[in-house]
């Protein structure tokens, strides 16, 4: 089934990654995945410990996912992207609906495979920083929220005692 939105909820928010990895597209949107929650939990390759953004189903209600909606130059333009999101084999694409001030729209979103998940992940500021690029596109609270995640980097290492 042709689509040509691609919903972002992780680094791709940032729109010179987009232009870096070669994605065209018409306009960005502000956007929202009802009952679903970010989390940081798809586990980096070649990296331990190191977590990329995921989404997972909310285990509360009122919980959303906010992002960059983007409207693909056309319903091709996704399979752009794949190499980058590791699909199918680390990130599984799936076509949802996300809301828009626009009114609804059907979407292609990257989910991590369970066998790429794991707990007690973080990622590194870096990485971090392309999600807080999408500050445009993200309400006040979830920026905040955003930006008060705990990275990989931001505590000195365990200095060890004789």
């Amino acid at each position: 089934m042709e689509c040509d939105y691609y919903f972002a909820y992780g680094s791709n928010m940032n729109p010179a990654r987009m232009a870096v990895r070669g994605m065209r597209y018409r306009q960005s949107l502000r956007a929202q995945l009802p009952g679903w929650q970010l989390a940081f939990n798809k586990r980096a390759h070649g990296k331990e410990g190191i977590a990329y953004a995921n989404i997972v189903n909310a285990d509360h209600d009122g919980a959303e996912v906010q992002g960059v909606l983007y409207q693909l130059w056309d319903h091709r333009e996704i399979e752009r992207m794949d190499p980058f999101e590791g699909h199918p084999t680390r990130y599984c694409r799936e076509r949802l609906l996300v809301q828009t001030d626009e009114g609804e729209r059907h979407t292609w979103v990257y989910i991590a495979n369970t066998e790429w998940q794991a707990d007690d992940l973080r990622p590194e500021r870096w990485y971090l920083n392309h999600l807080l690029s999408g500050r445009p596109w993200l309400s006040a609270d979830y920026y905040r929220h955003l930006l008060a995640t705990s990275c990989v980097d931001d505590f000195p290492p365990t200095l060890a005692t004789p």
